[in-house]
């Protein structure tokens, strides 16, 4: 993976900051390159309070912020996601002061995620651990590209069952009231910047989680991006049929009726292609930003939409007891739960979702 470094990486910290993540990139056997264009990779440095954008030449590239966070650091989404959305970044790494000459690193994710790395441990630990945080979100693959193919058949032009479940199913998540961020991006950006970013992210508006349902071996129904869950009606715009991944183009090909426009399928097709054909007995998947005691979840907080992400909820799914029926986590983003119908997933966790996803 090519790397390189934009803003002001060479002024004071930042300078002993960029010199440590270099030599620990190139030492896992990445290539520094000066040219921003040929960069997998771009760590932009700005003062605390003062981001300034980086703007991508594909969606490809992976932006991380480095600036200083305000000492004392003790509200992280909310002292901390307002920089990463403002910086258009997909990862902050905020700097504090410990008092001895050392600084805690603070990561803040897109999905809300917040770790640290202590500022005490030695410098050769410190980097190790810093490269650990940015290497797996920087080197995974977004998957949001849709290939639209106005071949649905006909009969499913006006539904059938299985949008009716997915219907009754949204009114439900909706009604779980679990609304995931706190800091609307279009009030606190500039219009042109928010287009840019979802144009990168594939974000769509009010979002709340997602549900799909099998129609067959191959093909499965899917909520669309940044669509009201309560008010999934019209085939292809608010609900859409995903027929199959094409590995070539990374992206997902989804079917709709003639004539009508259609919206983006939600970021989360690839995880849910994978558990399908992993699991035929799969029947229904949902995903909440909430969370549950006791289950399993994911090592790393991989973007949402990246083939990363949806592997490592196959694997555990794969290693559930009933893979048909189980609960997985998402690290700091929220649960993935299979079952054989939408219905019977929402009997299965009715009173258990907890609001509070832990981070860490």
């Amino acid at each position: 993976m090519d790397f390189t470094f934009a803003g002001a990486p060479d002024t004071g910290t930042f300078s002993w900051f960029s010199h440590g993540l270099k030599n620990v990139m190139e030492s896992n056997g990445h290539r520094f390159v000066d040219d921003s264009g040929r960069a997998k990779l771009v760590v932009n440095f700005f003062p605390g309070g003062q981001p300034k954008p980086v703007r991508r030449h594909a969606q490809a590239v992976f932006v991380c912020a480095v600036t200083e966070f305000p000492d004392p650091f003790d509200d992280p989404i909310r002292q901390g996601y307002p920089t990463l959305i403002q910086a258009l970044a997909n990862l902050a790494v905020g700097l504090v002061p410990t008092g001895n000459g050392a600084h805690d690193a603070h990561f803040i994710t897109l999905e809300q995620g917040h770790y640290t790395v202590p500022g005490y441990s030695s410098r050769e630990q410190y980097f190790r651990q810093v490269y650990e945080r940015i290497h797996p979100l920087a080197s995974s693959t977004l998957v949001i590209e849709n290939f639209f193919e106005p071949d649905l058949p006909e009969r499913l032009w006006k539904g059938d069952e299985l949008t009716a479940s997915l219907r009754r199913a949204g009114k439900k998540l909706a009604g779980l009231d679990l609304l995931p961020a706190p800091f609307p991006m279009d009030e606190m950006l500039p219009e042109r910047d928010f287009r840019h970013v979802k144009r990168l992210f594939g974000i769509g508006g009010l979002s709340y989680g997602n549900l799909s349902a099998r129609y067959d071996a191959d093909w499965f129904w899917m909520s669309a991006s940044g669509v009201d869950k309560s008010n999934l009606r019209t085939v292809g715009q608010d609900v859409l049929m995903v027929k199959d991944y094409d590995a070539k183009r990374n992206g997902m090909r989804v079917g709709h009726p003639p004539g009508v426009e259609p919206r983006r399928v939600s970021v989360d097709a690839i995880e849910h292609w994978m558990i399908y054909r992993e699991h035929p007995r799969v029947g229904a998947i949902l995903h909440v930003h909430g969370w549950m005691d006791g289950i399993p979840s994911t090592e790393f907080n991989f973007p949402c939409g990246t083939r990363e992400l949806g592997k490592a909820v196959a694997d555990l799914v794969r290693e559930a007891d009933d893979p048909a029926r189980c609960v997985v986590g998402l690290k700091n983003h929220g649960l993935t739960i299979t079952g054989e119908t939408l219905d019977e997933i929402f009997e299965r966790i009715e009173g258990k979702i907890l609001p509070t996803v832990p981070m860490g």
